[in-house]
């Protein structure tokens, strides 16, 4: 190479390098995050094409708190930690391509059943049946200690992004950063009995059923028929195939997870009773907490399940924070219908 092609070339790093920083400085100002210009030197990601891969491979299992935990694994065991989190009525098939896609940029992934849900199993037969929020967030807690992980970026959707938006706020020091689907997602009993307007509360349709006793029995009985239904309407766009269908499902063949998922609906309209020992933590949670670790809210363009608008949650949180829309007719269950976006953005928010 010629002086002056080098010289050339120097000087084109250095306005880049120069143009990079300067993105840098203003997105920290404005309190985003920057995925295109912010980040230099993040890991690049391959294309990540949907129902790419059908499966994990051999789970593996640790006894956590009150459970012994079914979960995947993948990446270098010494990778900047990621945990990703299913919903209901879901499980760790939504983050099958999104896992070896991350751990392909060098991230150790972690992909848990929780309880109620696959190979997760209660150590004791004693134990509650409990699926109030803050139960959940304890076992990833408990998780997080078992696998002597002190911090992680949290991914999830529905129950998982939940789950994620407690540990996020209330022990912000475990939590790198966060990507949420559908935002801010924090509850209380409280709020779960105040009236919506009609078509709001048509949404919720099965939490009504599973208030009865004959919505247990129902769910009980035809719970993959239930599953399908809620996959249907809550992804109204999203033609997955039965064998997509009925790989999930298998993990709602979990002893507890009627009883679990019962008992989520059931407390939230404060119709059941929590456990005593989580008191503190769901009146701390009853008020609201701002979350202010670095986080990406996802929300696909054809989510059919029932989700608050961006513009509703987005002062919730308070450090750096983008909010996405993924389009492409793309539902509630985005990490398994668009996981290239999904993956991207752990990506872009592990680095902020």
């Amino acid at each position: 190479m010629d002086k002056i092609g080098t010289s050339e070339t120097i000087d084109h790093h250095r306005r880049r390098f120069f143009r990079a920083a300067a993105m840098t400085v203003a997105a920290a100002q404005l309190g985003i995050i920057d995925a295109a210009n912010a980040q230099p030197g993040k890991p690049k990601l391959p294309p990540i094409k949907p129902s790419a891969n059908r499966s994990f491979g051999p789970l593996k299992h640790i006894e956590a708190g009150v459970l012994n935990i079914g979960y995947a694994e993948a990446g270098p065991s010494d990778g900047p930690a990621v945990i990703l989190l299913h919903g209901w009525p879901y499980d760790i098939h939504s983050f099958v391509d999104v896992a070896p896609a991350l751990a392909s940029a060098g991230y150790r992934v972690i992909v848990p059943y929780l309880r109620g849900y696959g190979e997760t199993r209660f150590l004791s037969n004693e134990t509650f049946r409990n699926g109030q929020p803050a139960a959940l967030a304890v076992d990833f807690i408990a998780l997080m200690d078992a696998l002597k992980i002190e911090k992680a970026t949290i991914g999830g959707f529905d129950w998982g992004a939940r789950t994620g938006n407690i540990v996020a706020a209330l022990w912000p020091e475990r939590c790198k950063a966060l990507v949420s689907v559908s935002g801010y997602l924090i509850g209380s009993q409280a709020a779960g009995k105040t009236p919506l307007p009609p078509k709001a509360e048509l949404q919720w349709w099965y939490q009504y059923y599973f208030a009865t006793e004959h919505g247990r029995a129902g769910y009980d009985k035809y719970r993959h028929d239930f599953a399908k239904l809620i996959w249907q309407l809550a992804s109204p766009k999203w033609s997955f195939d039965d064998s997509t269908f009925d790989r999930s499902a298998a993990a709602l063949d979990n002893p507890d997870h009627v009883a679990i998922a019962i008992h989520n609906y059931r407390w939230r309209l404060d119709l059941a009773k929590g456990e005593p020992k989580y008191d503190d933590l769901e009146r701390r949670l009853a008020e609201f907490p701002a979350i202010g670790v670095p986080t990406i809210t996802l929300e696909g363009d054809a989510n059919g399940a029932p989700h608050p608008e961006p513009a509703a949650y987005a002062k919730k949180f308070t450090g750096k924070y983008e909010h996405r829309t993924v389009k492409g007719g793309i539902g509630h269950n985005l990490p398994q219908e668009a996981p290239q976006a999904f993956a991207e953005a752990i990506v872009d928010v592990a680095k902020a």
